[in-house]
């Protein structure tokens, strides 16, 4: 049996298979070992009535994370899984190299992650590139979800967001100045929290003063990442997953068309395309 596994900071999705045949599918809290350590990862793997079924068939996991960019970090959700899955072997990448196998496959391209976070990378087709993106939620995440999240936010804080979504806002969040504040400085994982407001986007579509917030943040993703990586591949096919990037596909179309570039295909969500590279190879 294999385990494909593709998490981002705010949900992990598992797929379970055995001989080409899907045993389970579902969805755990995310594993992300810049917020998790291995007795935090091992005690969600215990409370998985699929994964403690299941635990000792499975002979090969392949799991792709958000936070998994250096041995140090890898080792951790390595050492967790090792533990839980003791008959399997473990393999951890990156989030970023996941999202490249279910875009391109073995085939060379630019691949960009825009879901609650956003990163992009050169793949060869066989790996990703190293680069000096992936920055963080602080840093960088330009056009994501925790990105859309802060303008959002600094829009209410700074009363310029336009009266009638100012006040559906407050109606829907019950928001206020020092609850948002205490929310963002001072809880754990404020990037979840912040990319929680992509819902409002979702919720008012039309509404123009959010579709120019979108816009401008897929302009800075397009200029920031993928720009840089087209100039030097030109040419190469460009290819985009995560749910910011699908939900608000034809903004993305748009900035990208404005900076003299087209996309190949945006995916939603990697793991089942995932499963089906990994089914085939076991």
């Amino acid at each position: 049996m294999v385990a494909v596994v593709y998490s981002g900071s705010y949900f992990a999705h598992w797929r379970l298979t055995d001989k080409g045949r899907t045993v389970a599918s579902f969805k755990t809290n995310g594993i992300n070992p810049y917020f998790n350590d291995e007795k935090h990862i091992l005690q969600l793997l215990n409370k998985n009535i699929n994964l403690i079924h299941h635990a000792e068939e499975i002979r090969r996991i392949y799991f792709f994370g958000a936070g998994a960019s250096s041995d140090e970090r890898r080792e951790i959700v390595h050492n967790a899984f090792a533990q839980f899955f003791k008959f399997g072997k473990i393999s951890v990448e990156h989030d970023i190299a996941g999202a490249a196998i279910a875009c391109c496959k073995n085939e060379p391209g630019i691949i960009s992650i825009c879901g609650s976070g956003t990163n992009a990378a050169w793949y060869d087709g066989k790996k990703v590139e190293p680069n000096n993106y992936g920055l963080g939620y602080i840093l960088a995440d330009e056009g994501s979800g925790n990105w859309l999240g802060r303008q959002l936010i600094k829009g209410f804080m700074n009363d310029t967001l336009p009266p009638a979504l100012r006040k559906k806002f407050i109606h829907k969040y019950d928001a206020d100045r020092k609850n948002l504040l205490e929310k963002v400085y001072r809880q754990k994982q404020p990037a979840l929290f912040l990319s929680s407001f992509t819902d409002f986007y979702l919720d008012n579509k039309a509404d123009h003063h959010l579709q120019s917030v979108i816009k401008k943040g897929f302009s800075k993703l397009i200029s920031t990442y993928l720009l840089p990586l087209y100039q030097q591949h030109p040419g190469a096919s460009i290819y985009l997953a995560g749910s910011v990037a699908f939900n608000f596909q034809e903004h993305l179309h748009e900035a990208a068309a404005g900076a003299g570039l087209q996309i190949t295909n945006i995916i939603k969500e990697p793991i089942n395309n995932l499963l089906t590279y990994y089914s085939s190879k076991n």
